[in-house]
């Protein structure tokens, strides 16, 4: 039989932001925080302190005797404080912390409250409920950069964004501790307004439910919301300490929900954040579905009778490619920052892993006839549809058409396939403003994001670094393809010729009229290996003349003496880059 906590990890991988989360006073009063009904009588005792008597060892007894009536938190506030400001000052103890219990981590978010909002941020949750007063949930959330919806009252609900529409919405059930109309005596729990009715009404008829925390005895509205929704189109959890309370066991019939004994909420939230992470992860292609498909095309290359097969197999997986990027539907109006525009990359990255490492042996065993199907994938990866957004959004659909460029190039480095490689970088993919497009004219990331690096410097880990994308696509494909070459050393040298010969390339189809200029790259910065290479390819223009593969190519220039000023120019070029 599989683990729930495994079955319900399942089904929030499968299923993004189906699951709604019910969070009782078990969660906070690991961190201290007092429940409703302890704050009511401490308040008791308060009150029993002003008059002069002793509520012990019964404090609800000893009012009830007294008074005529059970002890109600927003009386009792009224009774031991006389001004609004009083009153904030009191309630303020019960929630935050003083200097002592800070030092000591008290009242502050737990592991639990974490796992929630990195929940939160990786889209698995966007609705959370909560009988607790407290804003722990909340500062677990801010700490991480994301600024929750919540609703505390019929008012906020009435006013409120739709839940589809929000980033994330907390329901705060009984309200929020600096209101004073929070619930917690039974009277106040027994019934709800019918606006937050009917909001749970939806919630529990829209989504799945994870529940913690929270033993069902004592909130009569709650329970009743939960007996009366209709729906069981997604599965309910109810984790709980031990064995579940006799009302709790009722509603988990009910809701033919599956009951996860748990050690604790911390633990408990945690590893489902981690197996939800792992099981993303492991949504990636798999290595063996990999492992086959560069074993096909390998297969393919080998031999011309196989031209059909290569093209459907390089079709068929740009199809993939282009139908994940179309179905994620990104938000290209989405606000511009470092991680958001790290998890764009990497969500970009995951579907073109399988197709990545067909390219590069492509480029390193495939020849010219053999190129047509890649320049159809670099089309179609390019065919950016008419949307509208910010500029970098929309460029950075092209990005996986970059990718694809530098692993098809990388593998005719590998192989010092100069012709495969200048055919490559000359491919027409685009027409715009009635003119031919070719790869390198769009896809190296200095003309993808033109006037838009600034925002690629917000990379976390990035900052003060001269090629923040090429630095961050140097280190993904190292981890594909580093194995394919003797060394790091070799791979850098490798990625670093690909971006010098690609600079060359462009530049040698400039009209000799005008003014010189050429895509940048790391190899502006890293002089070492820039010097190395061009030394390179000046000995072998000069030994050679023009019987050299990088004249035949043509991806230097048409002649010797042209490869050899183009390289001259160049070398002029990129000590006046403005970098330093």
């Amino acid at each position: 039989m599989i683990d729930p906590i495994n079955s319900l990890a399942f089904s929030m991988q499968a299923k993004k932001g189906i699951y709604a989360i019910l969070l009782g006073s078990g969660i906070s009063r690991a961190a201290q925080i007092p429940t409703g009904w302890e704050i009511t009588l401490d308040l008791v005792r308060k009150l029993a302190s002003l008059e002069g008597a002793n509520c012990e060892p019964d404090p609800e007894h000893w009012f009830f005797t007294t008074k005529g009536k059970p002890p109600g938190y927003s009386d009792l506030l009224d009774a031991v404080t006389k001004t609004p400001a009083e009153r904030q000052q009191l309630l303020r103890t019960y929630w935050e912390p003083n200097d002592q219990e800070a030092e000591e981590g008290l009242k502050a978010p737990t592991k639990a409250h974490r796992a929630v909002a990195e929940l939160v941020k990786l889209g698995y949750v966007k609705v959370i409920l909560t009988t607790n007063f407290d804003r722990l949930l909340e500062i677990a959330l801010q700490d991480i950069g994301i600024q929750a919806t919540v609703l505390s009252t019929p008012d906020h609900i009435n006013g409120a964004l739709p839940l589809v529409h929000t980033a994330c919405t907390i329901v705060k059930i009984h309200g929020d501790y600096m209101d004073t109309r929070i619930k917690n005596t039974p009277e106040e729990l027994a019934e709800y307004p019918d606006t937050i009715n009917h909001l749970l009404d939806r919630i529990f008829d829209e989504y799945g439910l994870i529940i913690a925390g929270w033993s069902g005895n004592w909130d009569d509205a709650l329970r009743a919301a939960i007996t009366r929704s209709p729906s069981r189109r997604f599965a309910t959890y109810w984790a709980s300490k031990g064995v579940p309370s006799v009302r709790a066991v009722d509603l988990i019939a009910r809701r033919a929900a599956t009951h996860i004994e748990i050690s604790d909420a911390d633990s408990f939230f945690e590893a489902i954040t981690e197996k939800v992470k792992g099981l993303e992860e492991f949504s990636q292609p798999h290595p063996l579905s990999t492992a086959s498909a560069i074993a096909t095309i390998k297969r393919y290359l080998s031999e011309p009778k196989y031209r059909i097969q290569l093209n459907d197999l390089v079709s068929n997986e740009a199809d993939k490619v282009e139908k994940v990027i179309t179905e994620k539907a990104l938000n290209m109006t989405a606000s511009i920052d470092g991680d958001s525009i790290l998890l764009r990359l990497q969500s970009y990255e995951g579907p073109t892993q399988t197709l990545l490492n067909m390219a590069f042996h492509a480029g390193r065993w495939g020849d010219l006839p053999q190129l047509k199907p890649w320049a159809n994938a670099l089309t179609k990866l390019c065919d950016t549809p008419n949307i509208s957004g910010f500029e970098l959004w929309i460029k950075l659909r092209r990005y996986p058409g970059t990718l694809l460029l530098f692993a098809l190039g990388l593998g005719a480095v590998a192989r010092e396939q100069w012709d495969l490689l200048n055919s490559m970088f000359n491919l027409v993919i685009a027409r715009s403003n009635h003119e031919d497009k070719s790869a390198l004219q769009l896809l190296p990331p200095w003309p993808l994001l033109m006037n838009q690096m600034d925002h690629i410097k917000l990379l976390p880990g990035r900052k003060g670094q001269y090629t923040p994308l090429q630095n961050h696509i140097e280190i993904l494909l190292s981890q594909l393809f580093s194995s394919q070459f003797p060394t790091e050393e070799s791979f850098q040298m490798a990625f670093d010729k690909l971006e010098i010969l690609a600079a060359l390339s462009f530049a040698s189809s400039i009209p000799e009229n005008r003014h010189y200029w050429t895509i940048t790259g790391a190899y502006g910065w890293r002089s070492d290996n820039r010097q190395r290479i061009i030394s390179e390819i000046r000995t072998d223009l000069q030994s050679m003349a023009d019987n050299s593969l990088f004249v035949i190519s043509g991806i230097v220039g048409k002649t010797a003496q042209k490869g050899l000023d183009n390289l001259n120019q160049l070398e002029s070029f990129v000590s006046k880059l403005n970098w330093y």
